[in-house]
């Protein structure tokens, strides 16, 4: 998978992505991550990328010049299966979209600044728009960094036991169980004695039981859904 990102603050991406698991899929060749600097595409002597809106108002807006012809160029190498904005007004990143998004080849991914950008961005370029959350940061970057993770965890073989992702939360719609490691006996508070029973089968009842549960507990409305 190549992923493509447009930013503001390329430096802000720079420490997510070469760390942890997103830096062994680079090293794996299993994802490849490029940031691109929306300022070399600015407009005038000042590299101009912001302007103030139409009708008035706080803010400023992202100009549609710097960022179609950043799309264009990138376009023009290659074919993207999305080309994603991160904004707060859209809808909330899941795993759902997550799962769909790990099986793409190649995806854009347009960070966000000021008051946003000009909406006719969104109307000719942008195929999907994500949020990660009801809440508004400085800039899109970090919510790129949070959707990259999400997805490259998911590519086959970047995980080292690829079962364990298909066992995260929200994969069935259901919070994880609780989970223990030695020792099995803390200060006697005990691991529960069915997970030492070795009865696999009831173990998986049990796992299902307590994901039941807590998800009625923290997240009830995922069993609506």
């Amino acid at each position: 998978m190549r992923i493509d990102i447009i930013s503001v603050a390329p430096g802000l991406l720079e420490s997510p992505f070469n760390h942890s698991i997103i830096k062994r899929a680079k090293e794996k060749g299993l994802a490849e991550i490029v940031i691109h600097d929306l300022r070399e595409y600015g407009l005038g002597n000042y590299k101009q990328i912001d302007d103030t809106q139409f009708g008035g108002g706080a803010g400023m807006v992202m100009m549609i010049e710097p960022i179609a012809n950043c799309i264009k160029k990138l376009q023009a190498e290659r074919d993207y299966d999305e080309i994603i904005y991160m904004t707060p007004d859209a809808r909330t990143l899941n795993q759902t979209t997550a799962n769909t998004l790990s099986l793409q080849e190649n995806i854009l991914i347009l960070t966000g600044h000021y008051k946003g950008v000009d909406q006719r961005i969104r109307d000719l370029y942008i195929t999907k728009e994500i949020s990660i959350g009801d809440y508004v940061l400085t800039g899109g970057e970090l919510a790129a960094a949070v959707l990259v993770d999400a997805i490259v965890r998911l590519i086959p073989g970047v995980i080292g036991d690829e079962q364990s992702a298909l066992t995260d939360s929200f994969q069935d719609n259901l919070l994880s169980p609780p989970v223990y490691t030695r020792p099995a006996d803390y200060q006697g508070n005990k691991v529960p004695e069915i997970l030492l029973s070795g009865n696999f089968p009831k173990i998986d009842d049990w796992r299902s039981e307590k994901a039941y549960e807590r998800t009625k507990q923290i997240r009830p409305d995922l069993l609506d859904e």
